[in-house]
Parts: C-alpha cells; structure tokens; sequence
C-alpha cells in the first residue's frame, strides 16, 4: 500500500513521502496561478478551480487566495460559494453538499496527528480523517472544522465557531467548542 493509498484511507503515513510531496508541489504551482487575482477572466479562473478540485459542481466557485493540500480529495456540489482567504487541509476526503455557503478565512481541516507525544515526534506519520458537510450549509467567517466532522443539511454554523464533534441537519450552531443553539 503506498503512502497515498494510507493517508486516503485514514491510516498512519509519512507526508514526506515522495509522490506526496511532489501532489502537493504540484497542486501549489495551481494555486498560484489561480490567487493571482485579476489577472485571470471567471473562465480561467474556473478551468484552474477544475484542474484544482477533484470534483466541482456547476456554478461553483471559490475566491482567491484559497490553500489546500491537495485538491484531489475535495468534491464540492453544485452552487457551492467560499470566500476569501480559507484553507482545506484535504489529506483525506472532504465531501461539500449543493448550495453549500463558507465565509471568510473557513478552515476545513482533515490532517491530525497523534496525541501521544513520542509517535507524534518520532513516528514521522501523521494521519487525516474525512470531512462531510450536507446541502445548504452555512459556516459563518472564521469557522473551523476539525477531523473527522460531518455536518447535516440545512445546518448554520455561528462566526468563529471550532466544530469539534457532528452537527445534526437543521440547526443552528456556534461557539468554541461549537454546540447547538436552537433547531432551524
């Protein structure tokens, strides 16, 4: 199993493997080109964003700058819109519903590491866990959403909210760590 195969399927891999390093080197050189705002016409940018992600849906878009790790591991759906300055740490897969909204400077970050300090220093691996967000979601500016997180339909989650834990559909959400508020 390679490295890749590994760190797709949530296991232990070590992200200075070379075919890694290389995804990311590649993916890097895309993402320049792509936040070099106003340089490039909405097509341009559109054809980047689909040689980017690796699933986008029509009449999606995402604003420049945007970071991500790879691209490949990221499927957003139709009509999904993500503001300035946010960062998807795709290291495994993130899964984005239809008509899915995201604020300023949103993380979606599936990379973690493992809590025991001598296998987190010493092991070289690191490891990722899947992000799901349903249809018509809203993550309000700042949001952060942790590993391993799946957030149902029709869910708001709050300005400044860290999603540690699921978010249920149809609900209102916010805080550190983001707890529900009130149903929709």
């Amino acid at each position: 199993m390679t490295e890749k195969d590994k760190m797709i399927r949530g296991l232990p891999y070590r992200a200075k493997d070379p075919e890694l390093v290389k995804q990311r080197a590649a993916v890097r050189k895309l993402l320049g080109k792509y936040n070099q705002v106003g340089v490039h016409s909405a097509d341009e940018q559109i054809e980047l964003l689909q040689q980017i992600l690796g699933k986008m849906g029509s009449g999606s878009w995402i604003e420049p700058p945007f970071y991500c790790d790879y691209g490949y591991n990221m499927a957003v759906g139709k009509d999904f819109y993500m503001n300035f300055d946010c960062v998807i740490l795709d290291v495994a897969p993130v899964i984005i519903g239809d008509n899915v909204m995201c604020g300023p400077k949103v993380q979606l970050l599936t990379a973690t590491h493992s809590l025991d300090a001598r296998e987190r220093n010493f092991s070289g691996t690191e490891l990722g866990m899947p992000i799901t967000i349903g249809h018509r979601v809203w993550l309000g500016a700042g949001v952060i959403v942790c590993p391993g997180v799946s957030i149902g339909d029709g869910a708001v989650i709050g300005t400044g909210s860290v999603v540690t834990r699921d978010i249920p559909p149809g609900v209102f959400a916010a805080g550190n760590p983001c707890r529900v508020i009130k149903t929709i």
